[in-house]
């Protein structure tokens, strides 16, 4: 289990052989709750422990850690941890996980450690090209483990970026990597999920923030954002370079969501339709009134050209992205194996909102907090930020995958 001679992973180590369904095991040294919150999570399930480290030591008796380690590992592990897989060690900063590997390689198991553990994971960026050239190129960037997708759009040096995501490093290193000029933000709608970095981004580069303006006040508080913006309406078309992007406003998941559409061959869904389901429409409070919203919007989007490539907001699991590791599909495509869209063509609109509010998952209480956040109402700390943001995603239907 070693990567470049070492037995260390790196989080671009983990993404691969996640992405390539390599088979391992996963030994969590976390405490119970933050396991419970945010593990990793693969193509498919991955096997895992989760026993904390100080229970390890205590259990383990020893005066030095690697010893406790193994002597917990074989009075109280042994029978849990196969010998036929490799298993990586997880803790929250890759500290005290490092002990663990150096453990379980002394009792014969091909083990590793994830280098900055779970924290580096969760702040970890991958950037593929969608299309790439001068006229058009497209870059999907991706935070694995919270499923939250943005987009990079250029053309002839200048470039829009669609809901960037906190940390900005991603799209000033693209920028500067292929020339090219910042000239609009576009957050197509006010984010619970996540911090959006789009003001900030904004900022750095002198470009144009746009936000539709019914997102630009809490849906809880009533209160308007105190950031700069300027409005998105429906049909304003954004020229960059040699394209064209359409706003289409589809109110459901947020009173303001906005999808993008590069004329017939792209349309950035943003929450509303995903690769495996649909977005939930009770972020704001509203649930059933944004559901009958959320019902004539996604209709709207099924009457689009079934050839269109759709690039959303989110993903649920690895396992929706295509052979060359992005999350996209045409439309048509989706329409034949998203359960939610079926749905939407086939039934009433009662029978759909019925299978909306039927399909909610549990209301993440830290949502409210990160739209204050992305208001300019609430100005966390970095650490506050991170534990604000902890965890996957939680914006799709609990029962809607396809």
């Amino acid at each position: 289990m070693r990567k470049n001679g070492e037995p260390v992973w790196t989080t671009e180590d983990l993404l691969a052989s996640l992405e390539g369904r390599e088979k391992f095991f996963v030994l969590d040294v976390r405490n119970r709750d933050e396991f419970a919150r945010f593990r990793l999570e693969g193509r498919e399930p991955l096997p895992a422990v989760n026993l904390p480290y100080f229970e390890m030591l205590e259990l383990g008796g020893k005066d030095e850690m690697v010893d406790s380690v193994v002597a917990c590992v074989e009075e109280h592990l042994a029978g849990q941890l196969p010998r036929e897989l490799p298993i990586l060690s997880v803790c929250a900063k890759g500290d005290t996980s490092e002990y663990v590997a150096q453990g379980l390689g002394l009792l014969g198991y091909t083990s590793a450690n994830l280098k900055g553990g779970m924290k580096a994971w969760g702040n970890y960026y991958s950037t593929r090209a969608v299309v790439e050239s001068k006229e058009l190129a497209i870059y999907q960037i991706s935070r694995p483990a919270r499923g939250c997708l943005s987009y990079v759009v250029a053309s002839n040096g200048k470039a829009l970026v669609i809901d960037p995501l906190r940390h900005l490093h991603p799209y000033l290193e693209l920028a500067q990597n292929k020339g090219f000029e910042i000239a609009s933000v576009v957050d197509t709608h006010g984010h619970a999920d996540h911090i959006s970095g789009g003001p900030a981004l904004a900022s750095a580069h002198g470009a144009s923030y746009f936000l539709h303006p019914y997102d630009a006040i809490h849906p809880m508080d009533v209160l308007p954002a105190t950031i700069p913006y300027d409005p998105i309406r429906d049909g304003q078309i954004f020229k960059l370079g040699g394209v064209e992007l359409e706003a289409l406003h589809i109110p459901g998941h947020t009173l303001g969501l906005v999808a993008l559409r590069l004329d017939d061959r792209y349309l950035f869904t943003a929450d509303s339709i995903f690769i495996g389901s649909l977005a939930r429409p009770d972020l704001g409070g509203r649930a059933e009134p944004w559901a009958r919203l959320h019902y004539r919007s996604l209709r709207k989007l099924l009457e689009l050209p079934g050839k269109m490539i759709v690039l959303p907001g989110h993903f649920s699991s690895l396992a929706e992205q295509n052979e060359a590791g992005l999350f996209a599909a045409p439309l048509e495509e989706l329409k034949q194996r998203s359960h939610g869209l079926q749905v939407l063509a086939q039934e009433s609109e009662e029978a759909f909102i019925r299978y909306l509010l039927e399909n909610l998952a549990p209301f993440p209480p830290e949502y409210v907090d990160i739209k204050r956040v992305n208001a300019g109402l609430l100005a966390p700390t970095e650490d506050d930020a991170s534990v604000l943001e902890l965890g996957k995603n939680n914006c799709g239907l609990s029962g809607g995958t396809s």
